[in-house]
């Protein structure tokens, strides 16, 4: 009677055991602003991408190069965003920085924007496809597209600083903006980002 009534309080424990465990297990999901800051380990984030890539832009665009080049030809310049090159310790996903300083250049209303290199091999297959299928009132011809006048492109670098439990991470994102023309630099932008991380009791 005593062994049989230990093996039932042992089931019970074992299958409270299994339901705490599932609920253990169970994730919590808590939705948050896409634009609040949020800055959980100190490497290069959402936030430091956007405010790097809104203060670069309102720097080109308030700079001699844009109302001299519009003063000259009569419209408004049209660029196009290079290669960003990630050259920190972090595995940065350039691609969302550089659709960052596209977003910010566009609707800065100031320059016309032509897309990338990747972009433009599908939308010419595309042209292509339309040359052998499309109608000839709503097909669009080779040969009609807008060259950019302007390359933007740069860098991201960093320094890391660390002794115990803190940790110093610089980074720097270098820009500058090219004339495809004469290849002449018209424009230099810099940025930089200082974090300082304390993580108690553990080493760095």
């Amino acid at each position: 009677m005593r062994f049989s009534y230990l093996r039932h309080i042992t089931s019970v424990l074992v299958v409270l055991g299994l339901v705490a465990g599932i609920v253990a297990c169970k994730p919590v999901v808590t939705r948050e602003d896409p634009n609040s800051v949020t800055d959980l380990s100190g490497n290069w984030n959402d936030t430091d991408s956007r405010k790097v890539s809104q203060e670069m832009i309102q720097d080109v665009l308030s700079q001699p190069w844009l109302g001299k080049f519009t003063r000259k030809n009569g419209h408004a310049p049209t660029v196009i965003v290079g290669t960003v090159r990630n050259l920190s310790h972090d595995h940065i996903n350039t691609r969302t920085f550089i659709a960052d300083i596209r977003r910010a250049l566009i609707n800065s209303g100031e320059v016309d924007f032509v897309a990338s290199s990747g972009e433009r091999g599908e939308i010419r297959e595309e042209r292509r496809d339309q040359d052998l299928n499309a109608s000839e009132q709503t097909r669009k011809e080779m040969g009609n597209e807008v060259g950019a006048d302007f390359m933007l492109k740069g860098t991201i670098n960093s320094i890391v600083d660390a002794i115990d439990g803190e940790q110093v991470r610089f980074y720097q994102v270098d820009l500058t903006l090219i004339d495809l023309s004469t290849n002449r630099v018209v424009w230099a932008g810099q940025q930089k980002i200082k974090k300082s991380i304390e993580r108690s009791g553990i080493r760095l």
